[in-house]
């Protein structure tokens, strides 16, 4: 066996291990055999004393050693990074895990065993990994309508709010309700990736509404996309739950007319009026303000729905 090879082998029960000194004293060059946890490991007393540690104080007699029968060195910790601390110990450096968590195992490891370098590399790791995977961005949660008061008057970008809130429902849903709930909030997520430093993306999750968009400008309401309705079906009440991607889209771009500076562009909000298709305006409508050209769509609130398919 090579002397990082781990055979993940479970210690053979049998005899209760022997305790006692390790006498290594002329054994600089010569193998010993290691039980770690379980896994398997031959290296030299030498590579195991050559840093100030725990190990030394084991293999240089000052520590008592636990043998089984077979005489394999007992040591009560899990195998799984212990290769990793023995090419430490031979080379006073290694390739540090990709993942954070077995990093973070690492780490536990070599404080055990008192390598105070290795545990600084982990330590460095994990902090680079940390200012690397920083969030991309960060969305609000509303937790009081003071909250929501605030941030929406103090942000200098566009807002867009999504509020769901399914607890908040004395009806049964209709059978796609929940996926289209779903599909709201995974919309949300991928606008707030797509727009983020550009838009001020919000959550609630405490109004009165199951699922509603709010769009707002220069601290104002614009728009709003109530995605619920209450419908009738076999004689009972239910909640229907609609994803209208497109209008959601629409007024999502409606909102970037009111990024900084505070005044809307113009001539943006001229390109994308809908009044601007129409062939002729009166002059009564020469003096109305281009910012209060915004559209307001909302789902119907009620309707009569049979959500039954053909022939039930």
């Amino acid at each position: 066996m090579s002397g990082d090879t781990c055979l993940a082998l479970c210690p053979s029960t049998g005899p209760k291990p022997k305790a006692g000194s390790f006498k290594g004293g002329g054994l600089g060059n010569k193998y010993v055999r290691l039980n770690v946890g379980g896994s398997l490991y031959y290296t030299t007393v030498q590579v195991l004393t050559r840093h100030d540690t725990m190990l030394k104080a084991m293999f240089s007699g000052r520590m008592e050693v636990l043998t089984d029968k077979e005489g394999w060195i007992l040591i009560d910790r899990c195998g799984k990074h212990f290769g990793t601390i023995l090419n430490y110990l031979r080379d006073d450096t290694i390739a540090l895990p990709k993942h954070r968590q077995e990093i973070k195992e690492l780490m536990a490891e070599a404080k055990y065993y008192l390598i105070q370098g290795l545990v600084d590399m982990c330590q460095a790791a994990l902090q680079d990994k940390k200012d690397l995977y920083e969030p991309v961005c960060s969305i609000p949660i509303i937790t009081s309508p003071k909250e929501e008061e605030r941030l929406i008057e103090s942000s200098m970008k566009p807002v867009v709010k999504l509020l769901y809130n399914r607890s908040n429902n004395k009806y049964s849903y209709t059978s796609n309700s929940d996926d289209n709930l779903l599909k709201n909030i995974e919309l949300f997520d991928k606008l707030s990736l797509r727009f983020n430093g550009r838009v001020l993306f919000i959550k609630d999750v405490i109004g009165d509404e199951i699922c509603c968009w709010s769009f707002y400008g220069q601290g104002r309401k614009l728009a709003e996309v109530c995605c619920t309705s209450i419908v009738y079906a076999t004689e009972k009440k239910q909640t229907k739950v609609e994803f209208p991607e497109a209008r959601i889209y629409e007024e999502t771009l409606n909102v970037l007319l009111y990024e900084t500076p505070r005044v809307p562009d113009n001539s943006l909000l001229e390109a994308t009026s809908r009044s601007r298709s129409q062939a002729s305006h009166s002059e009564d409508d020469e003096g109305f303000e281009l910012r209060d050209r915004v559209r307001r769509i909302h789902v119907k609130r009620y309707s009569t729905y049979d959500d039954r398919q053909l022939g039930h």
